[in-house]
């Protein structure tokens, strides 16, 4: 019996002129974009937690979704049952990939052995359904937010054995992601942070969540497991502060720590702007130091100040997106993950694929929209114009390191004055954006 009987095979693409709420309307896989599929551009991925684990709970009352092939108990059984209910949306909808957390896809047990033991059981069905699918693990990750233990943190908890807990987890999940082929792993420090610096001394937590990250990276050699380590920025909540409050600082405390050479960046819109920056922000700081992994596709709303966790349908911002990752080489090893859950009022099943639906179109506006800018190349003309005081002569000196302090000063001493400027043109640059919407 399939649990989404509305949709009897998988979502085909009709066209911008469908008005079919079942059908893509941008997102054709196989169209060729620079050279590449919109399938291997996009690289999409459905996430466990939000799509197969939402029960539409919020602080001011319980859930509220209609999912018929929940059992009712959070036995491994149902958490096997539900691995085939996960697969046959994922291929109806058409996505090559899926994403979880540890405590997603299994129950935890009352101990770790039980816990291990119950992964496993499930792992065995996540294994036989992507043998028989074709859908891959983009990346696997350890749940260490949600049980009480972690109240403190943790990597960073002021309690040892919470910390060995916590490595013994993350140990067992990378394990399962190397087995089920998952293409990376992230972390996500969701309460590696502080409430309150009247009781916490941060270097040391700091330190303590280097030295876990470095024994992640021991143990990935010791079982050869190659793929790359994400780290996750969010600035805030359920922490006052958390360490990977953005990408800069994630660059910063992986550089400190020596761990650069082993992490790359996972995104996501609403802790961009959580953080106060836009995503295209938090992308351009990531390319730029060559850190730009995989993102998560959602958006938030500005008018709230917490992380809504909504389906992306800004054309704009999946444009921008879109732009930068095509200028920092596209996503290879990461993907379009959509960490978004369908709204507490959208309740039944077929909501689950209205959403992505209308998030995979529109990241393909996007794409194709961010392909024909770069293919007429006048925005990038611009910004080359901006800058040819440095393309020859005194900026072309100064960044091959052929001048110093006193040199400069001497050069100006002579000279009087600074070569007036040019204008910005700022809006000039939005109008020529706004001519490929």
């Amino acid at each position: 019996m399939p649990a989404f009987p509305e949709v009897a095979s998988s979502i085909p693409y009709e066209g911008p002129t469908s008005r079919n709420p079942l059908a893509f309307k941008h997102y054709d896989a196989d169209a060729v974009i620079e050279g590449k599929s919109m399938r291997d551009h996009l690289r999409f991925s459905v996430v466990y937690w939000h799509t197969f684990r939402g029960a539409g709970s919020d602080p001011f009352g319980p859930g509220t979704m209609v999912r018929p092939w929940e059992g009712g108990t959070d036995s491994v059984e149902n958490a096997q049952n539900r691995v085939r209910v996960a697969f046959e949306f994922i291929t109806k909808l058409g996505a090559p990939y899926y994403a979880f957390h540890d405590r997603d896809v299994a129950p935890e047990g009352k101990t770790l052995a039980e816990s291990h033991k119950n992964l496993d059981a499930v792992v065995a069905v996540l294994k036989e359904e992507q043998e028989r699918t074709g859908v891959k693990l983009l990346w696997g990750t350890a749940n260490l937010f949600s049980n009480p233990r972690y109240m403190h943190g943790a990597a960073t908890s002021c309690n040892a054995e919470v910390f060995a807990y916590a490595a013994a987890q993350v140990k067992k999940a990378i394990e399962v992601t190397h087995e089920l082929g998952g293409e990376g792993y992230t972390f996500w420090g969701g309460r590696e942070g502080y409430q309150c610096l009247w009781n916490t001394d941060m270097k040391r937590e700091q330190e303590h969540l280097a030295r876990f990250l470095h024994l992640a990276v021991d143990h990935a050699k010791s079982i050869g497991f190659e793929k790359p380590f994400y780290i996750e920025p969010k600035p805030k909540e359920p922490t006052k502060h958390q360490y990977d409050s953005d990408a800069a600082a994630c660059l910063n405390f992986l550089r400190q720590y020596d761990l650069l050479p082993y992490f790359k960046l996972n995104l996501e819109t609403n802790h961009a702007t959580l953080a106060g920056h836009t995503m295209q922000h938090e992308l351009e700081v990531a390319g730029a130091a060559g850190a730009l992994g995989s993102i998560d596709a959602n958006t938030g709303d500005l008018l709230l100040g917490w992380d809504t966790d909504q389906f992306p349908t800004d054309i704009y911002v999946t444009t921008q997106c879109m732009h930068s990752i095509l200028k920092w080489g596209g996503l290879t090893t990461g993907g379009v993950n959509f960490d978004a859950k369908v709204r507490r009022e959208s309740f039944e099943p077929i909501d689950l694929f209205y959403a992505h639906i209308g998030g995979m179109d529109a990241f393909a506006r996007g794409l194709k929209i961010a392909a024909a800018m770069r293919a007429d190349g006048r925005l990038e003309e611009m910004v080359r114009d901006r800058y040819v005081s440095w393309d020859s002569g005194l900026g072309a000196e100064i960044e091959a390191g052929e001048h110093s302090l006193a040199s400069l000063e001497q050069l100006m001493l002579d000279k009087g004055e600074a070569a007036p400027n040019a204008s910005g043109r700022q809006e000039l640059f939005e109008n020529v954006v706004n001519d490929y919407l």
